[in-house]
C-alpha cells in the first residue's frame, strides 16, 4: 500500500478499482460508441490506446498522465457523468489540461453524478498503479494504492 498526495480538481471522496493507461486519454475516441450506443460499461473504443481498448471504465479509478485529443472532450467528459457512464475518479500524474478540467466542473456543478478528479500525483504514481489495484480517495486528495 502507498499513499500519493494531489491537487484536488473536484472534491469528493470515492474506492474503486484501477485501470490504467500510460499513454494520453482521449475522451471522444475513447467514450464516444459507448455514449451513442448505449455501452453502460463504458469500454474504451479508442484503438490507439492499447492500455485500455476494450476495456471498461464505468466505474473504475481512472489513472492517466494526461488527455489528448478533440476540443470536445470536456463535454464528452460531461455527458458521460450525466449517462452514468463515467469513471468512478479520475487520477491524473500531471497537471490536468484545460479541457478536462472543465467537463469535470461542469459535472460536478451540473450533474447529480460526482467525480472526484485529483492532479498532480506525480509519475511515481503512475509507475507505481496497476490494473486491478483499489484506490481510495481521502476528501484531503490523498489517494491510496492497495
Amino acid at each position: 500500500m502507498k499513499q500519493f498526495k494531489g491537487r484536488i480538481v473536484t472534491p469528493g471522496t470515492c474506492k474503486a478499482e484501477a485501470v490504467v493507461t500510460h499513454g494520453g486519454f482521449n475522451t471522444l475516441a475513447s467514450l464516444q460508441k459507448a455514449l451513442q450506443f448505449g455501452d453502460k460499461t463504458a469500454k474504451v473504443s479508442d484503438q490507439n490506446n492499447p492500455d485500455l481498448y476494450g476495456k471498461p471504465i464505468a466505474g473504475k479509478a481512472l489513472c492517466l498522465p494526461q488527455t489528448i485529443g478533440s476540443t470536445t472532450g470536456g463535454l464528452v467528459l460531461y455527458c458521460a457523468c450525466e449517462m452514468k457512464r463515467n469513471p468512478a475518479c479520475m487520477l491524473f500524474a500531471n497537471r490536468i489540461d484545460s479541457l478536462a478540467c472543465a467537463g469535470s466542473v461542469l459535472a460536478s456543478v451540473w450533474s447529480d453524478t460526482k467525480m472526484p478528479v485529483v492532479d498532480e500525483l506525480g509519475q511515481e504514481f503512475l509507475d507505481y498503479v496497476k490494473d486491478g489495484n483499489m484506490i481510495t480517495i481521502a476528501e484531503d486528495g490523498t489517494v491510496t494504492v492497495e
